[in-house]
């Protein structure tokens, strides 16, 4: 045996993770990009969360705000921060899942 064939399968495996490497940075790219939106009170409150699970815009319908019932209002606002912080999650899981197939590789999610 030369060994040869060990070095072309380290390279093969080289190729496959930078291959992967450019998905994984692509991936981290269109999360920073898309945007979710979470809602709460059949639309009375919204917020916008990028893939990265950053909130980036808050909405309040006026009839929410003027409401007068502050603990509504408060209610409101953590389930759509909740709803969208879930759906960022989601799509972050998915789009990082095809690149890994699906493995659990810590610290890439």
């Amino acid at each position: 045996m030369t060994g040869s064939g060990s070095f072309g399968d380290m390279g093969n495996l080289l190729k496959q993770a930078q291959q992967m490497q450019r998905e994984l940075d692509r991936a981290r790219e269109e999360l920073r990009t898309t945007v979710v939106t979470g809602t709460s009170g059949g639309g009375a409150v919204r917020m916008d969360a990028t893939g990265e699970g950053m909130i980036v815009r808050v909405s309040i319908r006026a009839d929410a705000a003027t409401s007068g019932d502050a603990a509504m209002l408060e209610d409101l606002v953590l389930a759509a921060a909740r709803d969208a912080i879930t759906k960022a999650n989601e799509l972050r899981q998915d789009r990082m899942g095809r690149v890994t197939g699906g493995l659990n590789l810590p610290g890439i999610l």
